[in-house]
């Protein structure tokens, strides 16, 4: 089993208080399988509204982390400063929004960590350049503008990456590739995860290997991940950690459904 684990909770000044309570509520419910410290995270926070925020934190031990950075870049910029404290530990990236829902989720994940491995609990294949459809032509222009900018900043459909809403990476590794990456906007952030020098491409190129785990603990590697049951397909039956596309997914029609597996897996 790998030493030194680390979970770290994003929560930032956009999201909802229910978020955190989410949050504690299943950690506590399910029991995480590994020995580990959890960091809550807070950006953009104000100190007040942290020592209200605590009193939701009270039932569980954690280290508190006040991002310093007083603009927003994003997840990916606290996850760079968690990195660089922690740059020796193992550390399973969970945002605001995400919650685990089965036992041993964390060992689960570990089970197929290593040393140069990147693991997630859920990957795409979807492009934005190839869903990106025109929905009114009035704004034909403007679209056309956008397909190019797409097409030079990301692959066409299928465009295999792990999605970033939950993923387990050592700190040091995350660093080579976050680095000086300039996070301005969500645009930014898009290109992390799934655009044409994103996460998954850099560590792929530097043959990591790349695993998606679900709740049967089983990994899969991108070119099956479809099969894992994790996202947006067979009504995500094996999913370790829930985050809000996983739960819009379960709350669509089926027509809609079908609409997002078409996107995700073609």
């Amino acid at each position: 089993m790998c030493k030194n684990i680390l979970v770290c909770f994003l929560f930032t000044e956009f999201d909802n208080t229910r978020e955190l309570i989410n949050f504690v509520k299943h950690y506590k419910k399910y029991s995480s399988g590994a020995s580990h410290k959890l960091l809550i995270c807070f950006k953009l926070i104000d100190s007040k509204k942290i020592i209200y925020l605590r009193k939701h934190l009270k039932v569980i031990d954690y280290i508190e982390f006040v991002d310093p950075s007083d603009v927003n870049d994003y997840d990916f910029g606290s996850y760079k400063r968690v990195s660089k404290l922690y740059r020796n530990y193992n550390i399973l990236f969970l945002n605001s929004h995400s919650y685990p829902i089965t036992n041993s989720w964390l060992s689960k994940l570990l089970k197929h960590f290593n040393n140069k491995t990147l693991v997630a609990t859920s990957a795409s294949y979807e492009s934005l350049y190839t869903s990106l459809k025109l929905k009114k032509f009035y704004k034909f222009f403007s679209y056309l503008v956008k397909k190019i900018h797409y097409k030079k900043n990301f692959h066409p459909f299928p465009n295999p990456h792990i999605r970033t809403a939950n993923f387990l990476i050592k700190g040091s590794d995350f660093l080579k590739f976050i680095k000086n990456k300039k996070i301005n906007n969500k645009y930014d952030a898009w290109q992390i995860e799934s655009g044409k020098n994103n996460l998954t491409i850099f560590f792929k190129q530097k043959n990591y290997k790349i695993f998606i785990v679900n709740s049967d603990g089983d990994k899969f590697t991108l070119n099956n991940c479809k099969f894992s049951e994790t996202f947006n397909y067979r009504n995500q039956k094996k999913c370790i950690i829930s985050d809000k596309h996983t739960r819009k997914y379960i709350k669509s029609s089926n027509f809609e459904k079908k609409l997002y597996e078409f996107n995700t897996w073609g």
